[in-house]
């Protein structure tokens, strides 16, 4: 087909039907280097995955201080095996609050792990109820009311009396009485 400009004839060309070395090598560089940077993504994300995160060594670390055993297949907590020892019901003074003078009686268990020795807790009964005494002795009444402050009072307890045991040690204490008068 011919048309007509500014009286000269000017003739439509379709493209050349040679291909353009230099298109050719850009297309197939840059399917390489594509292959490249997603193979090059795909290693770093197989490395990054197989190294523990931030979430999971947290949670290492909690359970190994309060010596929660969880269960890998479901998630949940379960209970830990072990010794219990029942001390004798005591009374111990609390801290002045804004008031009459008031104090706590309480029995308790404590659980020892299976690693504990018998003899070891046995042998630091004294140590134990002192110990229990004098947290306490420091707590004022307004603490030891609320659900939070009792638990509070239990991981205190837990952590003042694992301080001092050379084998095992505290899971949990349980609370058989408690009295504020």
């Amino acid at each position: 087909m011919a048309e007509e400009i500014n009286g000269q004839e000017v003739m439509d060309q379709a493209p050349s039907s040679g291909k353009n070395p230099l298109v050719t090598i850009l297309v197939v560089l840059n399917t390489v280097l594509m292959g490249a940077i997603g193979y090059f993504q795909y290693t770093t994300h197989q490395k990054m995955s197989s190294q523990p995160n931030i979430q999971d060594i947290v949670k290492a670390e909690v359970q190994k201080a309060t010596g929660e055993v969880v269960d890998e297949t479901t998630g949940q907590a379960v209970e830990e095996e072990g010794k219990l020892l029942k001390l004798e019901g005591f009374s111990a003074n609390l801290a002045q609050g804004d008031g009459p003078r008031r104090f706590l009686r309480l029995s308790m268990f404590l659980k020892f792990s299976t690693d504990s020795q018998e003899k070891e807790y046995n042998a630091r009964i004294p140590q134990i109820r002192d110990t229990i005494i004098s947290t306490i002795n420091t707590k004022r009444p307004e603490d030891l009311m609320s659900v939070d402050g009792k638990n509070f009072l239990k991981e205190e307890l837990k952590s003042a009396i694992n301080s001092f045991l050379v084998e095992g040690h505290v899971i949990d204490v349980y609370y058989v009485s408690f009295q504020i008068n």
